[in-house]
């Protein structure tokens, strides 16, 4: 989705700053995306999310005013429970301790009304958290609940920052169920839900336009999905919760 983005981005006239964890990746996209928009302006940046000094060197390397926007995109689905270099669980470093540490290291040099979308999940309503859920011990770790969680944590983050910085044009989008390779999930039936199942899903770039909307419009604290542009779902509601999850991984962030 990251690559149907930048692409409709680039469409559109903006110059668009990858931030991608594997370069030769992201400039094989690139040239692709120049093949058929010989005028956009694209760079590469170098961001790997489960690195937290590599966060913070992305955001060093950005200039203040350079940018307008962010677009927090980036997931995973970890396959099995591991410990990044930070001492925290994989799952939630990408999705959410990474975008958490970026998006507040970049505010300063972002204008006071920028857009920041964070791209949440559907899976957030089956599941709760606290606190301790930001630091999921091996024993409770779900390769599908994990991605909940954090990605519940990332709705959290949102509103919370929303709040702290009432100027900023803070939304969320679910883009629903994409047919990507996030979907593999490395059990024995995948190549047969490929064949079977993975047709029927959305493609990126269908699954990445309540993001481009949000990314467009003046909306603030919103809840993008489908073609539906909402008030936040009251199940996600919680300010206390906010509060505690923000301070919490402030300390985790050394913040």
């Amino acid at each position: 989705m990251g690559a149907a983005a930048v692409e409709a981005l680039a469409k559109e006239g903006h110059p668009v700053l990858m931030a991608c964890r594997n370069r030769k990746k992201a400039e094989a996209v690139r040239a692709d995306i120049l093949r058929r928009i010989p005028g956009a302006k694209l760079e590469i940046g170098s961001l790997d999310l489960s690195s937290m000094d590599s966060v913070r060197a992305f955001a060093e390397s950005v200039e203040p005013g350079s940018v307008s926007a962010l677009f927090n995109n980036a997931g995973i689905i970890s396959r099995g429970f591991s410990i990044t270099e930070d001492g925290l669980e994989n799952t939630f470093s990408v999705n959410y301790f990474g975008p958490w540490l970026l998006t507040r290291l970049l505010l300063p040099k972002l204008p006071q009304d920028a857009r920041i979308v964070n791209m949440v999940s559907l899976t957030c309503r089956f599941v709760s958290i606290n606190e301790a859920s930001l630091r999921p011990a091996e024993k409770a770790f779900s390769q599908l609940r994990t991605y909940a969680k954090a990605k519940r944590a990332m709705v959290s983050f949102s509103q919370e920052l929303a709040r702290r910085y009432p100027l900023l044009h803070v939304n969320m989008a679910d883009p629903g169920v994409v047919g990507t390779d996030m979907i593999d999930l490395g059990w024995w039936f995948d190549p047969i839900a490929d064949v079977l199942v993975k047709p029927l899903f959305k493609k990126p770039l269908s699954g990445v336009q309540p993001a481009l909307r949000a990314l467009r419009e003046e909306k603030q604290n919103r809840y993008y999905v489908g073609k539906q542009c909402k008030a936040i779902p009251t199940r996600y509601i919680n300010p206390s919760l906010d509060e505690r999850l923000w301070e919490e991984t402030q300390k985790l962030m050394h913040l």
